[in-house]
């Protein structure tokens, strides 16, 4: 029995290097759309998760814990500059999330916050496989890399559209499991609207995306960075400057409410309360073991 075990093994391991071989040897526009289709697919029945966002700000490092909920995520501040919120701002964070579980207007406005995300993000991904040309950079441990360049033949629709076909930049995707492990790109141009009198969005921007497995079938986005600028109509200056790492992802129960993510959220301020030095990690840990 135990030289079974030993072949079964054998033979597992066997097919893993094949198709990491496979991936690594599949053409660069079929995989990229194979990707594209596991994301969207994973995005549309992902489960449900917990975990901490460090958000950067030129003058604060601010962590929350962020639940998802059937109503959308919902988050609470825990902690400014390493050091845990302020009463005041406790108490308007409780404030802010005992409003949203009694106003149906607020959870309403979370749904529909959440939907618009949901497509926003699958709308740039579909845009992948069709809007920029590939360049196979070879692979390294299972994860190959791929140039992109805007696609001539692309013809983008909407202004969102126009942005992001600009860009170059490089993929990185897990041959094995056909998954987006990073997505970085910038503009080499400027993007004008309506010949630059409607608006200009500023060659230079830069975006930077990374994922990480977190179960069998499931990724998350890990690290997320975001800077671009430009102005709008009447020189409205335009700003989007995101910088924020997540972490300590653990799953919560499938299709959880708002009610039962208002709890979750709550486990922080016991585990904080609870003393020692605050960390994301640490906080996760506490609130985890209180289950």
């Amino acid at each position: 029995m135990r030289a079974v075990w030993i072949l079964a093994g054998i033979l597992a391991a066997a097919s893993a290097v094949c198709s990491a071989q496979q991936g690594a040897q599949e053409e660069p526009g079929k995989l990229v759309r194979e990707v594209v289709y596991n994301e969207l697919h994973d995005h549309d029945l992902h489960g449900y998760w917990r975990y901490w966002v460090e958000r950067h700000s030129p003058n604060d490092v601010r962590v929350e814990e962020q639940v998802e909920t059937s109503d959308g995520p919902i988050a609470r501040a825990v902690s400014s500059n390493g050091q845990p919120v302020s009463e005041q701002v406790a108490e308007k964070e409780e404030t802010r999330l005992r409003e949203l579980a009694s106003s149906p207007g607020e959870r309403a406005n979370l749904r529909q916050s959440y939907r618009d995300d949901e497509k926003r993000v699958g709308r740039i991904l579909a845009m992948l496989p069709d809007a920029f040309a590939f360049q196979d950079e070879g692979t390294d441990n299972g994860i190959r890399h791929l140039r992109f360049s805007p696609s001539p033949s692309y013809s983008a629709h909407c202004i969102e559209a126009r942005v992001f076909h600009q860009l170059s930049g490089d993929l990185f995707i897990d041959v094995r499991m056909k998954r987006m492990k990073k997505l970085e790109g910038h503009l080499n141009d400027n993007v004008d609207f309506g010949m630059g009198l409607l608006g200009r969005v500023n060659k230079g921007g830069w975006f930077r995306m990374v994922r990480t497995q977190v179960s069998p079938t499931e990724w998350k986005t890990e690290r997320l960075e975001v800077h671009m600028n430009g102005r709008a109509l009447l020189f409205k200056t335009l700003a989007h400057d995101t910088s924020e790492v997540r972490g300590g992802f653990e799953a919560v129960p499938p299709k959880m409410s708002l009610e039962q993510g208002l709890r979750v959220l709550n486990e922080t301020v016991a585990a904080r309360q609870a003393g020692g030095q605050f960390s994301p990690v640490a906080m996760l840990r506490s609130a985890g073991a209180s289950d």
